[in-house]
C-alpha cells in the first residue's frame, strides 16, 4: 500500500486521509475498514458492497453530467467522517460484519453496468475515499470499457492520494457540509481546510467535472451570512459556473431529535446563492420545477426543466443553448 508510513513498534500510519491514523497490528482505523494487517494497511471491505442500484444521474446529485442517463450506484461500509447527522448512518456507523455483505468484483460491476445500459458507475452511499483501492480498480476497468465514473464524497483526503483518485474520476459531487471550521469540528469531528483544498484541486487541476452539495441543518449551517460567505469563496476560488445543490436535512443518527429542514430554508439559500452570482443553483430532495431547472447563464432561458429527477424539457444541442448559442457548463450527450 503506497499511502502509509511504517512506524516503530510494528505500527503503521495510514496516509489516505487527514486523520493519519497510526495503527498497531490488527487495529482498524477511524473508518473501520482500513486495518493494519502484518504491517500493511489493508482495505478489509474490498469487493464487498451494501447494495447495488440503478439511479438517474440527477440523484447523485449531478445536473450537468450527462443529464437523463442511468448510473449504477454502490458503496461499502464505514466512513472517515464523524457526522452526527449522517443520513446513511446504518452503513457508515454500524459495525456490520463485512463478510455478511454482497461480494461484487470490479469486473462484475462493469458487467452489471453494461447490462442495465448505465452511462456511469457511482461510488456513493459511503465515502469512496476509504474504499480507495476498490474504487480505483473499478474505475480503471470503467475507462477501458467506455463507462464514466462518479465519486460522491466529503473530500476528506490527503493531497497525494487525491491526485491518484481524481485522475480516474469523470465527475464528483463533493459535500461542502458547512462553511465553518466550528461546524466541522463540532458535528463532523473533522476540519474544513482539507475539504476546501480538495475542492479547489478537483476544479483547477483535474478534468473531473465538479458539483457541490450542502445539506442545510436548521440553526447549524443555514444562516444567510454563512451561505453568502460560502458563495463568495466559490466565486473567488472555483468560478460562477460551479453547480451548488442545497439539500434538506431529515432527523437521523445523533440528530434524530432535531427539526427537519423546511423548503422555505432551501428556497432562501437558493435565492441567496443566485443573487450572489452563482449561475447554477438547485434545491435537492425538496424542490420545485423552478429550483431544479437549469437556466442559460447568458439569456436566462430554461435549458433543462426537471420534474423531480425526471427531465421534462431539454433545450441544449451540442452543449449549447438552442436559443442564444451560449455554452452550458458541464458534460452533455
Amino acid at each position: 500500500m503506497k499511502y502509509q508510513n511504517i512506524m516503530k513498534n510494528n505500527k503503521v500510519q495510514c496516509k489516505i486521509c487527514p486523520r493519519n491514523c497510526i495503527l498497531a497490528n490488527g487495529q482498524k482505523g477511524y473508518c473501520y475498514v482500513r486495518e493494519n494487517i502484518n504491517n500493511t494497511i489493508t482495505l478489509t471491505s474490498y469487493g464487498y458492497n451494501t447494495g447495488l442500484a440503478v439511479d438517474p444521474v440527477e440523484k447523485k446529485p449531478l445536473y450537468h453530467f450527462y443529464p437523463g442517463t442511468a448510473v449504477l450506484s454502490f458503496g461499502t461500509l464505514g466512513c472517515n467522517m464523524g457526522c452526527k447527522f449522517c443520513q446513511n448512518w446504518h452503513i457508515t456507523k454500524v459495525k456490520t460484519d463485512i463478510h455478511s455483505l454482497n461480494k461484487t468484483s470490479p469486473e462484475e460491476l462493469v458487467k452489471i453496468a453494461k447490462h442495465y445500459d448505465c452511462k456511469s458507475i457511482a461510488f456513493t452511499y459511503n465515502d469512496p475515499v476509504i474504499f480507495f483501492e476498490y474504487a480505483i480498480d473499478t474505475a480503471k476497468l470503467c475507462q477501458a470499457n467506455g463507462i464514466k465514473t462518479i465519486a460522491v464524497t466529503s473530500g476528506y483526503i490527503n493531497p497525494e492520494p487525491a491526485a491518484e483518485f481524481f485522475k480516474y474520476m469523470d465527475a464528483a459531487n463533493i459535500d461542502l457540509k458547512s462553511f465553518s471550521e466550528k461546524f466541522y469540528k463540532k458535528n463532523c469531528s473533522a476540519h474544513i481546510q482539507p475539504v476546501l483544498d480538495t475542492i479547489k484541486y478537483v476544479k483547477k487541476e483535474t478534468k473531473c467535472w465538479l458539483e457541490l452539495t450542502t445539506l442545510l441543518i436548521p440553526d447549524e449551517n443555514d444562516s444567510n451570512e454563512e451561505i453568502k460567505s460560502a458563495c463568495e469563496w466559490i466565486l473567488n476560488n472555483l468560478g460562477e459556473d460551479t453547480p451548488l445543490h442545497f439539500s434538506a436535512f431529515f432527523p437521523k443518527y445523533k440528530f434524530s431529535g432535531r427539526k427537519h429542514t423546511d423548503f422555505s430554508v432551501l428556497l432562501k439559500a437558493y435565492e441567496t446563492a443566485s443573487n450572489n452570482g452563482l449561475k447554477y443553483v438547485y434545491t435537492g430532495n425538496l424542490t420545485t420545477k423552478e429550483t431544479s431547472s437549469t437556466y442559460c447563464k447568458n439569456c436566462g432561458a430554461t435549458l433543462i426543466s426537471r420534474n423531480g429527477y425526471k427531465i421534462s424539457e431539454y433545450n441544449i444541442k451540442e452543449g449549447k443553448c438552442i436559443f442564444c448559442g451560449c455554452q452550458c457548463d458541464g458534460k452533455f450527450e
